[in-house]
């Protein structure tokens, strides 16, 4: 016997382990040596991960594609892995030092500490594993991959020094964002922009002539960094600005340092934005490298690895200027100490014109907090740009594809103005870049420090003392590799035969470029083949409102504390129902409650279906039944198992969800079992139709398990188990057969079915939407009924009158005065109301209604036809008005068919 209610927390456990005990999810099973293979792999979380609700959406849909596939018979890998995640890691660590106050990472030196960071990845990091299996991920776990495991290494190391012998890896001085905080280049996704209220000083730099005195002209600059100026090495203006036109190529004395730079004529400088004259600081601001790269503007670096003034010894800073005692006593000052004291400098010296109140955005490291520096440093970079050409000539021919579409124009955008990518991080976790230096500056690139002394010794004749490279790559440049480095490559495994190139690939668009990109750079330069044939983006999950989740807010929503609380499938269902494509999932509570008591519906339903004798047969064969009925029902899962496959084939999640959801939920439960309750419940019913029912309620239960076993695993393997005990040869869902119902539908049963269930349904909607009280009987009047709706209305009169709630039901050659008319499927009923309900009253309480929505209408399409405001409200805001305006407009649908319905004439 069934229990009561279906409790996620007693099953999801169990069935779980019946997976892992059946090896449900293994590749490369013998009995599908000859199946066509399908391969996804994991976006790798980090190792220090916990699951939020971006992983759950993520691997929710990707687990949809393994199970939908499996069951359709493929040999599917889901490859499964973590990321050893460098910055985020080692601050993990070394957290954990100086909360049980350990030495630090620099007391206890680099190879001890990496030990201890091996050490807690082995007892606490993977945690996100579990949790994913929480979900009901369907991971061949079997080949977990970590990225720093000894296989990725390998991989990792042969790329490096292939690249560099190619020419495309090398070492340059350049900018890079740089975290003061963990001393480190970071790169673009680790920088997060603040809005900060801060200021705009003006500062007042004074011209002088060829000989380098003063001719009483100054140039006004404006900036909201003063401490940089120590580094300035020209002023910008635009060459079509009228105020500077007499100036270009002059030079200018910089204030506190004494050095002479010039005036340059360049596009950068807007002549609307502040005094239309730009101070240049190459070493300290990525526009201002390309500018003074440009004009042959050397950078000068003024701040130390902790952001502190830089100044005493520093011949770049030194070379061509006289600065001023108080200058040079700024050296080792904070840069926000700093800042201050220039200014005061500044002012003291009559050269602060303005300060001004500025609110702009400011860079910071997502893990520090801190404020990030662009630096001039040197730094490990890969040319890109001609791996770059071939991945976007493999998109142009359709090699790989992206869903949805418009992600291409990003992509083709990014990769056509791609610059070299910076990968080395000043870190101590992650991999060592395979580099060795002599003490003459001879560079040595090898996979082993063996070979790279052998190199060295025939390069100088004799052994060589060698210094390894302290820098690591960044964890983007192993994750890159990702699609065929977890498969065995560089060695030729035949993991790496059978499921290389992978097939789809399931990532959030943030990381468009900074991880597809990069894969399919990589993949086509090292295997020679796309390393997937299509990308799917999801957006993002906000919260119920719209707004963006994060800790600062308050408003994130755990995916474990949901699960908890309403069980896996809920939550998964959830999120594929509101998973359409290009649009952000606003999640609320109450669609995962709703969703729940899907579960709920469907377990209550199986629970009737037990009582009421409905079990397996393996002898029912579903296109001999003979009931209409039941033809119908069997004629709405092809339907439904149609629609469902198309869209999974498509990437439309929502609407596999709702199609899904339509049949098990609305024709299934409400229609199908209400309508076959005589048959299975009435004292006179006869024995045949009933056992014919009886066997068609199972054998649907059966394939609805199969239908939305992708969407929700533990529900319907638990009621697979159940309804197949005892059966031979049963096995797991999970391994089980996609259903197929081709050949079931029945055009003739749907007529007849779906007509009486629309007939209800209209009833039920009029009744609604004119106020007649819930427990009054109505007439219904057929109009100029035919021969075949006569007979359909004689065969399910009692059915009719029972749901509907009609007091009988007649025919007539013209609709009575005063009713409701309904058209159904080119029919005419007319629901007589005088008496039961006021018409008139009605008619007029639903032109209110209908005036009230019409206004609101309009003032939210004046919000949104005003431009600026559109501009300046937040995107959540925009939205959730476009959301209230569709609501109202579909409102004002309804009430409008309501008034069309009364048909005295008064409308």
């Amino acid at each position: 016997m069934m229990d009561k209610t279906f409790d996620p927390a007693a099953v999801e456990a169990r069935i779980a382990a019946a997976w892992e005990a059946g090896e449900a999810f293994r590749a490369g099973r013998p009995e599908r040596a000859g199946a066509d293979p399908y391969c996804i792999v994991i976006p790798p979380p980090n190792v220090t991960g916990t699951l939020h609700m971006g992983h759950a959406l993520n691997n929710t849909l990707q687990d949809i594609l393994c199970r939908f596939e499996r069951m359709r018979g493929r040999d599917v890998l889901w490859q499964p892995g973590t990321d050893h995640a460098g910055i985020a890691t080692q601050m993990v660590v070394e957290r954990k030092l100086a909360e049980t106050g350990a030495p630090d990472r620099r007391t206890m030196g680099r190879e001890a500490f990496v030990e201890r960071v091996w050490a807690w990845k082995a007892e606490s990091g993977g945690a996100i594993v579990n949790q994913l299996k929480r979900l009901g991920a369907s991971c061949d776990w079997s080949r977990e991959r970590f990225t720093m495991d000894e296989g990725l290494s390998a991989a990792v190391l042969k790329v490096f020094v292939d690249l560099h012998a190619q020419g495309l890896i090398y070492r340059d001085k350049r900018l890079v964002n740089w975290d003061p905080k963990f001393q480190t280049a970071i790169s673009d996704l680790e920088v997060q922009q603040v809005e900060v209220k801060g200021h705009l000083w003006h500062f007042d730099y004074p011209v002088v002539d060829g000989s380098g005195a003063e001719t009483g002209e100054v140039v006004t600059v404006a900036t909201t960094r003063p401490e940089t100026m120590l580094g300035d090495t020209a002023v910008a203006v635009h060459p079509e600005d009228e105020r500077y036109t007499a100036l270009v190529g002059k030079r200018v004395r910089l204030p506190l340092v004494d050095r002479l730079i010039p005036i340059v004529a360049d596009e950068y400088s807007d002549p609307e934005k502040g005094t239309g004259a730009v101070k240049i600081t190459p070493a300290h601001d990525f526009n201002d490298f390309e500018v003074g790269r440009r004009h042959g503007c050397r950078p000068i670096n003024i701040l130390d690895p902790e952001a502190r003034l830089l100044l005493d010894g520093n011949a770049d800073f030194l070379a061509e200027a006289a600065p001023e005692p108080e200058t040079l006593a700024l050296h080792g000052l904070d840069r926000f100490a700093a800042r201050k004291a220039v200014v005061a400098l500044m002012e003291a010296r009559g050269r602060l014109r303005a300060i001004e109140p500025n609110t702009h955005a400011v860079p910071h490291g997502d893990r520090s907090g801190v404020v990030i520096e662009p630096y001039l440093t040197d730094q490990w970079y890969v040319n890109v740009k001609p791996l770059a050409e071939r991945a976007l000539q493999a998109v142009r021919d359709g090699q790989t594809r992206f869903v949805p579409e418009n992600y291409e124009k990003i992509f083709f955008q990014w990769l056509t103005n791609i610059e070299p990518w910076c990968i080395s991080r000043q870190l101590w976790w992650g991999h060592q870049i395979p580099v060795w230096y002599d003490a003459d500056g001879g560079i040595y690139v090898a996979e082993s420090e063996a070979a790279a002394a052998a190199q060295a010794e025939k390069a100088r004749g004799g052994p060589v003392a060698l210094t390894r490279d302290p820098d690591v790559l960044d964890t983007w440049f192993s994750s890159a590799l990702w699609p065929f480095s977890t498969l065995g490559w560089p060695e030729s495994t035949p993991e790496l035969a059978r499921f290389y190139p992978t097939n789809t690939l399931v990532t959030g668009k943030d990381i468009l470029f900074f991880w597809v990109a990069r894969m399919m750079m990589m993949g086509l330069h090292v295997t020679d083949r796309v390393p997937f044939d299509t990308v799917y983006l999801h957006t993002l999950v906000r919260d119920e409102k719209g707004a963006k989740m994060s800790k600062s807010k308050g408003n994130v929503v755990d995916p474990l504390g949901l699960i908890d609380q309403y069980g896996a499938d809920a939550l998964r269902f959830t999120l594929t129902a509101m998973a359409a494509q290009g649009r952000d999932i606003k999640l609320s509570l109450q669609r995962v409650e709703g969703y729940r008591n899907f579960s709920t519906k469907l377990w209550n339903a199986a629970r009737f279906a037990e009582l009421n004798g409905c079990r397996l047969d393996p002898r029912f064969r579903p296109e001999e039944a003979r009931s209409v009925l039941n033809r119908w029902a069997l004629g709405e899962a092809a339907r439904a198992v149609a629609e469902v496959g198309g869209a999974l084939e498509a990437y439309r999640f929502n609407d596999a969800a709702a199609a899904a959801y339509r049949f098990v939920w609305n024709i299934f439960c409400d229609w199908y079992l209400e309508l076959a309750k005589p048959v299975l419940q009435g004292e006179g019913a006869d024995p045949e139709a009933r056992v014919e029912t009886q066997g068609t309620v199972a054998f649907l239960i059966d394939q609805i398990a199969k239908l939305l076993h992708p969407f929700m695993p533990f529900l319907t393997e638990e009621l697979w188990a159940i309804k197949g005990a005892g059966l031979e040869g049963r096995g797991l869902l999970a391994l089980a057969p996609w259903p197929q119902l081709d050949g079931l539908a029945d055009p003739a049963a749907e007529a007849e079915i779906g007509f009486v269930v629309d007939l209800v349904s209209e009833v039920r909607s009029a009744r609604s939407e004119t106020s007649v009280p819930a427990g009054a009987q109505v007439p219904l009047v057929l109009v100029n009924a035919d021969a075949a709706v006569r007979a359909r209305i004689e065969a399910w009169r009692d059915t009719l009158l029972r749901l509907a709630r009609l007091s009988e039901i007649t025919f007539a050659e013209a609709a009575p005065r005063n009713s409701v008319q309904l058209l159904v499927r080119g029919s005419v009923a007319a629901l007589p109301l005088e008496g039961i309900v006021d018409l008139d009253a009605e008619v007029a309480r639903l032109r209110k209604e209908a005036a009230k929505a019409e206004g609101e209408i309009g003032k939210l399409d004046g919000k949104l036809g005003n431009a600026d405001f559109l501009a300046r409200a937040p995107e959540e805001v925009v939205d959730e008005i476009r959301e209230r305006r569709d609501a109202e407009a579909a409102r004002l649908a309804k009430i409008r068919e309501a008034l069309a319905r009364l048909s005295d004439g008064t409308v």
